[in-house]
């Protein structure tokens, strides 16, 4: 019952950690909005929820465009008033050298990985402000940090979603408003299948994880639950690795 009378809207929730989030957060009791741009698999998820009879609500939204989320955030208090935890997820990323790139694809990793933390947070903080206490945590990456090769458009906007969350954090911590982010390694999902199921890679990527296997899409929900839950009211511009240990090696 740790999220009892809270409603939580979880973006890019229809499939892997997100879908996994969404589930996590209904469990333990959360009134949950699951989003992406594809409505069928959003309903899925939420048949899912209900299926242990709890309540859930779904809503397709493609966050690259100001009048989805708008769309987002007015169904979701329309439904239940307000707004509580908003977790930040889309995300896009190419392998290209970058003497090969080109500005289009610049300009679509860009706006996808950091336009959506703008476009959701600001729509959503809207409404926070006039409650009492809400959580906010976006998904970073630890390449923000490490970098990786021929992924640089995707670095830089996973480096600006963790210095969005820094300044959110100090402009909204006097309102009572959480602002952190989670910044994962390589998780097993269906989005990343196809890369950890060939042996090279799967074996270049195991050699710079410590710890020595790939995550779980539950071990990065749990994470989002602590960030969301009470239990982390005093944390404030916190950017959790959940990576196998892999920032160390």
């Amino acid at each position: 019952m740790k999220f009892k009378n809270k409603v939580a809207i979880i973006t890019g929730s229809s499939r892997g950690i997100w879908k996994a989030t969404a589930l996590e957060l209904a469990k333990n009791w959360a009134n949950v909005v699951v989003s992406s741009s594809k409505l069928e698999s959003c309903q899925k998820v939420v048949k899912e929820i209900e299926s242990f009879w709890w309540i859930a609500l779904a809503i397709q939204c493609d966050v690259s465009k100001s009048s989805d989320v708008q769309n987002l955030i007015n169904e979701t208090i329309s439904k239940f008033w307000k707004i509580d935890i908003l977790v930040n997820n889309a995300w896009v990323g190419n392998t290209k050298a970058f003497a090969e790139m080109t500005e289009e694809d610049r300009d679509f990793i860009m706006n996808i990985n950091l336009k959506w933390v703008f476009l959701c947070t600001n729509q959503a903080v809207k409404h926070m402000l006039k409650q009492k206490s809400w959580k906010i945590i976006s998904i970073a990456s630890i390449l923000w940090k490490t970098g990786f090769m021929q992924a640089s458009a995707y670095c830089a906007s996973k480096a600006a979603v963790v210095n969005m969350t820094k300044a959110l954090a100090i402009e909204l911590a006097p309102h009572n408003i959480n602002v952190n982010a989670i910044a994962p390694w390589f998780i097993k999902t269906d989005m990343t299948k196809e890369s950890l199921e060939n042996n090279e890679v799967s074996k270049m990527l195991l050699n710079h994880t410590p710890a020595w296997r790939f995550g779980e899409a539950e071990e990065i929900a749990k994470a989002i639950a602590f960030l969301a839950s009470d239990d982390a009211n005093y944390i404030h511009w916190e950017t959790l690795a959940v990576d196998g240990w892999r920032l160390t090696n």
